[in-house]
């Protein structure tokens, strides 16, 4: 499993197209809109939003790409980022990225269940650790566009996860987290997300 990791790692870095250069400063007026749901500095307060605050510059500019060019379907922001050039995306995930998540806490009932999916995955099932491509403390790697999944909302993960296992989210590289997702239960997705939910 490891070099089978190691070698989608190597994949996706070598992939990975050249990123954009992004100004915070300019970005900041830019974000007026997505306050509404993501809050002002990225923390957004209710759980079925994604927290931005602090995610890597490289996953928030493809994650924008893809629901600008339709290769990502979120239904709420449809036309939202059609009137964006990519220098104005770059410089909104430079914005987001350079901002400080908030950490929530998780469900003291799941942690132990939520670290070992995490730290060791479920070998028996083919579900390998999550901390393989997002590390220990969840920070991802800018590099190969890997999100930070640190204190992002449990209900706004479980969401995508089940998007993933469905297929009807599958803009990951190499459908790496399709293939996870899908040999994922209930319970797992539940106790994984909710541990996230207050890692750091």
């Amino acid at each position: 499993m490891k070099k089978v990791l190691i070698g989608l790692l190597v994949t996706v870095g070598a992939t990975s197209v050249a990123i954009a250069e992004g100004n915070p400063e300019a970005g900041k007026p830019l974000t007026a809109v997505c306050s509404a749901c993501h809050g002002a500095d990225g923390n957004s307060l209710a759980p079925t939003w994604p927290k931005l605050a602090g995610q890597n510059e490289s996953y928030l500019l493809k994650q924008m790409s893809d629901i600008k060019s339709g290769a990502r379907n979120v239904a709420q922001m449809t036309g939202l980022l059609n009137g964006l050039s990519d220098q104005n995306l770059a410089d909104i995930a430079a914005y987001f990225a350079s901002q400080n998540v908030v950490v929530g806490q998780a469900d003291a009932a799941l942690v132990e269940a939520g670290k070992n999916l995490y730290r060791d995955g479920n070998p028996a099932t083919g579900v390998p650790a999550c901390m393989a491509c997002h590390g220990p403390a969840g920070k991802g790697l800018n590099s190969a566009s890997f999100p930070q999944l640190s204190g992002q909302h449990a209900d706004y993960t479980a969401a995508q996860l089940k998007l993933f296992q469905s297929g009807e989210r599958n803009n990951d590289a190499a459908k790496i987290m399709q293939n996870i997702a899908f040999k994922m239960n209930e319970r797992e997705i539940k106790a994984v997300s909710s541990y996230i939910q207050g890692l750091y």
